[in-house]
């Protein structure tokens, strides 16, 4: 009876405890499921935060369907949120398919920037070449046909001297309504206008690429839908001699090179996290927020910027974000709940989740667009006021494009490395000397305080030289080898960049729960460190 008596004595103290330590009980916001379709261009990043939200109880789902389905999954309804690397465009330029969000009010929300890499697999005596550099004419006759074999001149001439061996040349493109599709063509369209217009027909971006080349019988182009599509064509043992087009991110999972692209500076450069932010700096991006398009990217700048760091198929992408009703044309689909949710995962992804872009193969969004996306992001709550926002301060981001104090710099464009010489015109290519060879990579190493000194590899074909490993600096991103595309050190001085699969979501890091549970947990613990001890000496007391 004793033990009874003492075990209710410590509950009820507990429960006074409790309640006078956490104080009035606070709303904890409503989260609901959200499911949205669209770019499968952003697909790995998508899959990314929602791998962070789902293990802080917040349910995302999306399905990497294309941008163009995204959208119109969008407009009709069956979706709470879109994404895609291109707005709405009322009608396909090339194939006039229509394009319209059917009046549900929405805003673009940028979310990641990335390069349009191509990815290729062309094996020389069982081994993959891995140093291959096209320009921007060569990959426009690649794609239309009018450059078959892998041993033509003009790649010849690309490499410096160095042919390939005769393997007919098989393009792999998207055959949904693609993001990728549309940002290549619209590179085509703006860049070698006559060359993209004598194939397609006309001279503009579509999403759909015309796949069948009526004028050459001998055109090998292979339709795949989706990115992973793609990339497991590509890679199949049978397709030596494909090249194709999508996100760096999806190459760099299956460790397969892609191309070095020309610039307009005479160098051939490879869409890492540094050269996309280098690139990016001359996007025309729409300022106004009452345009039908603010946020909105125009890239001719960037296809001609003469930074030798430049990739001139660097683009963002969009998550757009519903905002009705707005009374004429009321929003069915979405719920507080839902809201609540798209709130607190769009202000992850936009700050903290940016961090983990590099490695995994994108490029994280400079502050101006953190900014403006918080901005949309707050528009949720002005559409519905039960909507919390505990967005993370803006410094708080870890993101490395970053400087405290100082929001007009990139600092990620302001440490890319230059490129080595070996990937300049008429010189090189890095790691290849002699005849045909696949060529050696090498693993830049790094230093303290200043930049590192490049290593050297061997590979078939001869022996190559590594780049330099980038300057160390506070924040600096990952150093990706120019030959491999792939990650070999980082700077002495920390890597904002290269940090591993994101935990946290900064909406529930300092949200209501928090407030709850931190005063119930201190209240906790006091309570098994004395409320026995007390007991205990009352009873001693009694009993004397």
């Amino acid at each position: 009876m004793r033990f009874v008596n003492r075990a209710a004595a410590v509950t009820l103290v507990v429960g006074i405890l409790l309640t006078t330590t956490a104080g009035p009980a606070v709303a904890a916001p409503v989260h609901a499921r959200i499911e949205g379709t669209g770019s499968s261009w952003s697909g790995n990043a998508m899959n990314l935060w929602i791998s962070a939200a789902t293990q802080q109880g917040v349910q995302v789902v999306f399905t990497a369907t294309g941008s163009a389905t995204g959208r119109r999954d969008f407009a009709y309804q069956t979706t709470d949120f879109g994404v895609t690397d291109i707005p709405y465009q009322g009608s396909d330029p090339l194939t006039g398919a229509e394009d319209t969000a059917h009046d549900r009010p929405y805003v673009y929300l940028p979310i990641v920037a990335g390069g349009t890499s191509f990815p290729y697999q062309i094996r020389v005596g069982g081994q993959l070449v891995r140093n291959l550099r096209l320009s921007g004419q060569t990959l426009a006759k690649i794609f239309t046909a009018q450059i078959t074999n892998w041993n033509d001149p003009q790649i010849t001439a690309d490499n410096n001297g160095r042919q390939l061996p005769s393997i007919t040349i098989k393009p792999i493109v998207h055959s949904e309504g693609s993001g990728s599709t549309a940002q290549f063509t619209a590179y085509l369209a703006k860049e070698y206008p006559q060359i993209w217009g004598a194939y397609a027909g006309h001279a503009v971006e579509t999403e759909y690429f015309p796949a069948r080349n009526t004028h050459n019988d001998s055109n090998h182009t292979i339709a795949q839908n989706g990115s992973d599509g793609v990339m497991n064509t590509l890679v199949a043992t049978s397709n030596n001699g494909t090249i194709a087009y999508d996100e760096y991110s999806y190459a760099l999972a299956v460790d397969y090179p892609v191309a070095k692209i020309e610039n307009t500076a005479g160098y051939f450069t490879l869409p890492t996290d540094y050269n996309v932010a280098v690139s990016l700096t001359q996007a025309v991006i729409d300022d106004n927020p009452s345009s039908p398009t603010y946020l909105i990217q125009k890239l001719d700048n960037v296809y001609v910027y003469n930074d030798k760091r430049t990739y001139p198929m660097s683009s963002y992408s969009y998550l757009i974000l519903p905002t009705g009703p707005d009374g004429s044309h009321p929003e069915t689909k979405m719920t507080t709940g839902k809201r609540q949710t798209l709130a607190d995962f769009t202000s992850y992804t936009v700050c903290t989740g940016q961090r983990s872009m590099g490695p995994l193969g994108y490029s994280p969004l400079p502050i101006n667009l953190v900014q403006a996306g918080f901005a949309q992001i707050a528009k949720l709550k002005v559409r519905d006021p039960a909507v919390v926002l505990d967005q993370q301060p803006i410094n708080n981001c870890s993101n490395p494009t970053f400087v405290a104090g100082h929001p007009e710099i990139n600092h990620l464009a302001q440490i890319a490395p230059m490129p080595p010489d070996c990937d300049k015109s008429g010189a090189g290519p890095c790691g290849a000397t002699g005849g045909t060879g696949t060529g050696g990579t090498g693993n830049g190493g790094t230093g303290t305080g200043g930049t590192g000194t490049g290593g050297t590899g061997t590979g078939a074909g001869g022996t190559g030289t590594g780049a330099a490993g980038a300057t160390p600096s506070a924040g600096a991103g990952t150093v990706i080898d120019p030959d491999t595309g792939q990650v070999v050190g980082a700077g002495s001085g920390g890597d904002a960049n290269a940090a591993p699969t994101p935990t946290t979501l900064s909406a529930f890091r300092n949200s209501a729960y928090m407030r709850i549970l931190v005063p119930l947990s201190v209240a906790l613990l006091l309570s098994v460190l004395f409320v026995p001890a007390l007991l205990n000496r009352r009873y001693r007391n009694r009993r004397r």
